[in-house]
């Protein structure tokens, strides 16, 4: 049961049931709800018997009725043991978190299903968002089932497969010079304008609470217990500092104790806004100049959540790490060699993490690791090969 919205930076507490973006100092509010009710029903016995996907934790989620879901069938993905490409990594406990499999092909899926059923509980028409490409589609595809207009802003370099399925679920399109931080821009004017909800990364509370699921799914599969590192590709980190939320409420509940995993997060040496800041010891990350990397999902300059990204990876004792496009595409074909899995570039970013931390002592062969692959890579062909990506070179 949802009982009020924090401020993550100040004291300001808000009443649900409004509909709001940002706290009023501009920083990002988290949802927050009666935990120990919530203990109460969700015990692991009875969510054995709930439906396979995200809301099988509604308790601890802001939709109140279900009737107002909108649902595709996103979440609860599968945990893969990757037992080849652990032994090619040194990490022999190795899993992959596929969120490949998510309705639209990624983990979008799971923030803009909670997104836009809220939007459409508030009393929203219309909802928008920039996007690099996965996230635009998601909101469309979310907008068209729940019967409201969606807007996305693009980056006018991205992967025409991306504008095309936006198109198809019937999201008006605009492509934007420059990268996703231009395109916000231009989104947000356009939101006041008009009176759009704004669905951006962190700029409404709800989309970080379907995103936290991650968390959710991760201890349950692993029996309530927590992996010893988590590499996550991180351009917003919604999905990264969704599930230290979760965590946190785990523990609340008495579902886990109080060790976490070191949280990395992973970026392209291109674009490493997060990397650079964590190393200088900064609380916030400067806006990264003339960002640049073939994974357009971490192709973010400029994190609003970066204060809350750095403050996860510091509490776990985890860091920033950043993976040349080389290693991408090694990454890439690694996993598709050994895993028999296809990921998109920002996860193959993680397989390359992965290696680079295993050398430098970061990460020992009895840690249990989970990468995510935050998406399918059927749909970064495009990129991919733009990259230098040649599948027949083995």
């Amino acid at each position: 049961m949802l009982t009020h919205l924090d401020c993550t930076k100040c004291d300001r507490r808000y009443d649900p049931g409004q509909r709001l973006n940002l706290c009023e100092c501009g920083a990002p509010l988290y949802p927050r709800y009666d935990l120990e009710r919530a203990a109460r029903e969700m015990r692991p016995g009875h969510l054995a018997l709930r439906e396979p996907t995200m809301w099988r934790y509604e308790e601890v989620l802001p939709v109140a009725d279900p009737e107002d879901r909108i649902s595709l069938g996103e979440g609860f993905t599968p945990l893969v043991a990757a037992s080849r490409l652990g032994a090619l990594l040194g990490l022999p406990r190795l899993l992959v978190k596929d969120e490949g499999n998510n309705p639209t092909g990624s983990f979008k899926a799971r923030g803009l299903s909670m997104a836009v059923s809220m939007a459409r509980v508030l009393g929203a028409t219309d909802v928008c968002l920039p996007s690099a490409g996965n996230a635009g589609s998601a909101l469309a595809a979310y907008a068209a089932a729940a019967g409201l207009k969606a807007h996305v802003f693009l980056p006018r370099d991205i992967a025409s497969l991306f504008v095309a399925e936006t198109r198809a679920y019937g999201a008006h399109v605009e492509t934007v010079d420059g990268l996703i931080t231009d395109a916000g821009r231009v989104c947000a004017e356009q939101a006041r304008e008009h009176g759009w909800f704004e669905c951006a990364t962190l700029k409404e509370p709800y989309r970080v609470e379907g995103k936290k699921t991650l968390g959710y799914e991760l201890a349950e599969q692993l029996s309530w217990s927590l992996p010893d590192a988590i590499l996550y590709p991180t351009g917003g980190g919604t999905g990264l500092v969704g599930m230290w939320k979760a965590f946190e409420e785990l523990e609340q509940m008495g579902f886990i104790g109080p060790d976490r995993p070191r949280m990395y997060a992973v970026q392209a040496e291109g674009c490493a806004p997060i990397v650079k800041a964590f190393a200088e010891g900064l609380d916030e990350a400067p806006l990264w100049e003339g960002a640049e990397t073939h994974a357009h999902g971490i192709r973010v300059p400029k994190a609003l959540a970066d204060f809350l990204i750095l403050r996860a990876l510091r509490a776990s004792h985890g860091a920033g790490v950043a993976v040349s496009e080389e290693e991408i595409l090694q990454g890439l074909g690694d996993a598709c060699a050994t895993a028999g899995l296809f990921m998109a570039p920002e996860g193959a970013a993680c397989v390359a993490a992965a290696r680079k931390l295993k050398a430098g002592g970061d990460l020992a062969p009895e840690d249990r690791v989970v990468v995510f692959n935050t998406g399918t890579g059927y749909k970064y062909v495009e990129n991919l090969v733009q990259a230098g990506w040649n599948p027949a070179a083995g």
